[in-house]
């Protein structure tokens, strides 16, 4: 197990930040800590990062208690960036590789590895204060990945990117994670989390509310509806199925209501020609929604 997080607390005065916190992130997967603003993943971050302890419980590192000494197995890109703005692209990166530990010559052939992948080089002599916000944080992704982390914290990591760029970064983060790097994704854009997590795990309010993988999560929130469309039909279709009807094509769902999916389908079989059936399940947008709302109102 990369982290494991074990009855963690922190309050801020009386406010909860962190609730009996436990969690499991398997090594070499990619991990999305989910939650609203508020709702712990910060707290829960910088905890690993040892900006701030915990008040109770603890966190392991390949099984061992959270140590100085794992500050040089983690890369964290924060939300809120860090650059120098009067640095140089080529000399904030050699910085920051020289302060994870890297020698001279190995910090300078990481660099240029990394300035040619993302089409960066000519950039090398250029200020921070000088690049547009896409492309600093192009510098800010490689000065958290320089010195090959075993663990990757990224907060929000697409912030900034235009479509093409975020696509990159994507590419890039699951290249980390096909070469070993366990990575903990917190963001709010949920197609990101389809796209790329193999587990998730919500935060709300200082407690944790949802914690499996994508497919365990979808499934517990499984409502057994399903989208039918027929054409030529045989028989009315009956009133209460609040079916629509376009181009000859009718469009309505239906619970499954105690019946498996293929007793459905043969019983819709003999109203005319199924052009398609298929299961309403929610998006983890639609889960996370229902999920906030729900203890809002709760």
């Amino acid at each position: 197990m990369m982290l494991k997080a074990k009855n963690l607390n922190k309050s801020y005065g009386t406010n909860k930040a962190l609730t009996d916190l436990n969690l499991e992130v398997p090594k070499g997967i990619i991990f999305g800590l989910l939650g609203p603003n508020g709702a712990g993943k910060s707290t829960f971050i910088r905890i690993i990062n040892q900006i701030i302890d915990a008040d109770s419980g603890d966190i392991l590192i390949n099984g061992e208690k959270l140590h100085p000494k794992h500050i040089s197995q983690i890369g964290y890109l924060p939300e809120e960036r860090g650059l120098y703005k009067k640095m140089k692209v080529w000399d904030q990166m050699m910085y920051f590789a020289r302060l994870k530990g890297l020698g001279h010559q190995e910090a300078k052939s990481r660099i240029h590895t990394w300035l040619s992948k993302l089409e960066m080089l000519d950039w090398r002599e250029k200020k921070i204060e000088d690049l547009s916000k896409g492309m600093a944080q192009k510098v800010q992704f490689i000065s958290t990945i320089i010195h090959n982390p075993p663990l990757l914290i990224l907060d929000e990591p697409f912030s900034g990117f235009d479509p093409v760029n975020a696509e990159i970064i994507k590419d890039e983060i699951l290249q980390l994670k096909k070469e070993g790097t366990t990575v903990i994704l917190s963001t709010h854009r949920m197609e990101s989390v389809e796209l790329l997590c193999d587990q998730v795990a919500m935060i709300n309010r200082s407690y944790k509310i949802l914690d499996g993988t994508i497919r365990e999560v979808k499934n517990s929130f499984r409502p057994e509806v399903y989208q039918i469309a027929l054409n030529q039909l045989k028989k009315e279709i009956p009133a209460e199925w609040s079916s629509s009807e376009e181009e000859g094509i009718w469009t309505f769902t239906l619970s499954l209501s105690g019946k498996s999916p293929n007793e459905l389908l043969g019983e819709l079989m003999g109203y005319g020609e199924v052009v398609s059936f298929r299961e309403l399940v929610p998006s983890m947008e639609e889960i996370f929604i229902h999920q906030v709302k729900s203890m809002q109102h709760g």
